[in-house]
């Protein structure tokens, strides 16, 4: 085989391995989903390396669509004002948050931005009093008789009281918790955007077509080899391998909890008492 033949066939493989990223998964709950970003486990050098060169070759969509969608991360977590400076000229229908706690996972959020930052800072206040009543079930569960008996279970809700009254504090405050954002607009714009100061990558989707089918999965800013969730230094047994829950959602305000060591929820950890997780049709999708 001669080296041209080699060159384009290995061009193909490219295209179709950064192609497969893309490939809209089957949901059983909620039919067809859509993931941008970065998955569990994935070096996130080269996930910016990829993003920044689709974006480069990103064409417009043909009129009358307003341009494409793209899944935007900070490379620091900010508040709904500096998010507002940052994105200033964009669309941004959703912003993506969390309380940076250290040595905690905590939930991952996804809130509407119709107008930055006033829905943002409107929507953290809806997330804090959410927060506020999971923290009274964590402690309420903690004095229940079946924890009294269990040290260990009476541990990870009292740690679980914690860490919602820690967040609740922290969103009713508007914090620097926002490390992404969903925005949508013509391809200089957003090539733009990249080049502004505090923008870790832009991740175009142009083939992202409804907000509640798609899965976000931005690289947290404190990590810079491989996606990986948070450790967790206040449950039994905490280790590393967890995977970072995917979520898909038509909510107003969308979660993803932070899951227990494992991959999923384990036997020892409190069940959700978010109403965004539990209890709305919503179907959490893992990589």
């Amino acid at each position: 085989m001669s080296w041209v033949a080699l060159l384009c066939a290995a061009a193909v493989l490219l295209t179709a391995a950064w192609s497969g990223r893309r490939a809209p998964v089957t949901d059983r709950t909620v039919g067809e989903v859509t993931r941008v970003g970065v998955a569990a486990g994935d070096p996130i050098p080269g996930y910016l390396r990829a993003a920044a060169a689709e974006l480069a070759g990103l064409a417009d969509p043909s009129p009358p669509a307003p341009g494409s969608y793209a899944l935007v991360s900070f490379s620091a977590y900010l508040t709904p004002r500096r998010a507002a400076v940052a994105l200033a000229g964009l669309e941004a229908p959703a912003v993506v948050a969390r309380v940076p706690l250290p040595g905690r996972q905590t939930e991952i959020v996804r809130i509407p931005a119709g107008r930055l930052p006033d829905d943002v800072v409107a929507g953290m206040a809806q997330v804090a009093e959410r927060k506020d009543r999971e923290a009274v079930d964590q402690r309420a569960r903690a004095a229940a008789p079946a924890a009294a008996a269990d040290p260990q279970l009476r541990r990870v809700y009292e740690t679980g009281a914690q860490v919602a009254a820690a967040e609740a504090d922290a969103y009713r405050s508007a914090c620097a918790c926002v490390y992404a954002a969903v925005v949508r607009g013509p391809a200089d714009r957003l090539r733009a955007l990249a080049a502004r100061p505090g923008v870790r990558v832009v991740d175009p989707a142009p083939e992202l077509v409804r907000l509640d089918r798609a899965v976000l999965t931005p690289p947290l800013p404190e990590q810079r080899d491989v996606a990986r969730p948070p450790a967790d230094d206040g449950l039994p047994g905490a280790a590393g391998g967890t995977t970072v829950g995917d979520s898909s959602e038509p909510a107003p305000t969308v979660s993803g909890p932070s899951p227990a060591p494992g991959g999923g929820v384990s036997s020892g950890a409190p069940p959700s008492t978010s109403p965004d997780v539990a209890g709305t049709g919503e179907s959490t999708v893992r990589r």
